[in-house]
């Protein structure tokens, strides 16, 4: 079996902001899938794409309690193509509203760089050459 798109959805308390947010770090919004209950993010085009969803929206799909902000229920790790587009979106996003999550981490042949959104949600934004990966 094989995933031809995947969909991540997460609880936010305003899509508004949450669509203003991620349009300036650089994403786009498919526009189909975006009302004022929910905003879909583009990760990569037609394959990853992020949906966040008025709290109450999210929990007709759940029937269970949006965490509370103090909490973590997921990290989302996302691949980038270089140091410095992780680095500018980790600032981007900082710049408007997140909070950095730890310093950057270089392993040599992998980058990491992290944020917590505007509704605490985890954010690992990574660049790796897997060619330059340690044997052990």
């Amino acid at each position: 079996m094989k995933v031809n798109q995947i969909y991540v959805n997460l609880p936010v308390k305003d899509v508004q902001k949450t669509k203003e947010f991620w349009t300036r770090l650089g994403f786009p919004i498919n526009q189909q899938f975006s009302d004022e209950k929910a905003v879909c993010v583009v990760m990569k085009e037609d394959n990853i794409y992020v949906m966040f969803l008025d709290e109450a929206y999210f929990q007709t799909f759940t029937g269970k309690p949006v965490a509370k902000e103090n909490t973590s229920q997921v990290l989302v790790a996302v691949g980038l193509n270089s140091r410095e587009e992780v680095d500018k979106v980790v600032n981007a996003a900082v710049e408007n509203g997140a909070h950095q999550h730890e310093e950057p981490q270089d392993y040599g042949w992998m980058y990491q760089n992290s944020f917590w959104d505007l509704d605490g949600h985890g954010w690992n934004m990574t660049f790796a050459d897997v060619s330059q990966m340690p044997a052990q």
